[in-house]
């Protein structure tokens, strides 16, 4: 299988990349991102670009994937509502449609979160944008798969670069095996998120929109 990952240096796709690696049907991963992740593996190909929002002068190069992982994402934390869909909606719709290009049906794995509008008409600013990325991707020619996770658990020494998180984290990750047994409905970690992304990408789910006791299911 061979696979297409974006966010790759942020907390979740970090442990998605990990387990791209340890997946021995994983035979190639393209990392695209901002930023190198530094990680040197047989598998592992990088494309590092300033602009994440054309892809075209590098479409070529998205052809002959099976699945693309899609863990690029900000906190909402301080954004307006313009400036977070732009990031949110604007980039996110911006690969897909260039991967409907290069590999219509293409199976597409998007993380977005616990609580996610797809209304699109709720009050929360973050959960209605994440609502109208969603609905947007699904109607999309691809085989998209939203992953609704509640609280994620680094695991294996990484760290959110959100500091708000890293607080939080400080605080609860001692908790986290206590958290997990008496909220397995809410908890999850991010090796956990990528397990069950490999397995979506596999063979695809019975639900287009997963919470986290799906991702649960699937990745432990």
């Amino acid at each position: 299988m061979k696979v297409i990952l974006f966010g790759a240096t942020g907390m979740i796709g970090q442990g998605v990349l990990r387990e791209c690696l340890r997946a021995a049907d994983v035979e190639r991963v393209l990392v695209i991102g901002r930023t190198a992740t530094g990680v040197i593996d047989p598998k592992v190909e990088e494309l590092v670009r300033d602009d994440l929002y054309d892809l075209a002068p590098v479409a070529d190069r998205l052809a002959g994937y099976d699945a693309c992982l899609f863990c690029l994402g900000i906190s909402s934390v301080g954004m307006s509502e313009d400036e977070y869909r732009r990031i949110t909606y604007d980039l996110t719709l911006g690969v897909a449609r260039t991967l409907v290009e290069v590999g219509p049906g293409m199976r597409f794995v998007y993380v977005t979160g616990a609580g996610t509008d797809s209304s699109e008409q709720g009050r929360t600013m973050w959960a209605r944008v994440k609502g109208q990325t969603e609905n947007a991707l699904l109607a999309l020619p691809l085989d998209a798969y939203m992953f609704r996770p509640g609280y994620i658990q680094p695991m294996h020494g990484v760290k959110s670069k959100t500091r708000l998180y890293r607080s939080i984290y400080a605080v609860v990750s001692p908790l986290y095996p206590v958290l997990r047994r008496a909220a397995p409905k809410f908890v999850t970690s991010n090796d956990t998120i990528g397990r069950a992304m490999l397995a979506v990408a596999r063979a695809g789910f019975a639900k287009h929109v997963l919470e986290t006791v799906d991702i649960n299911a699937l990745g432990n």
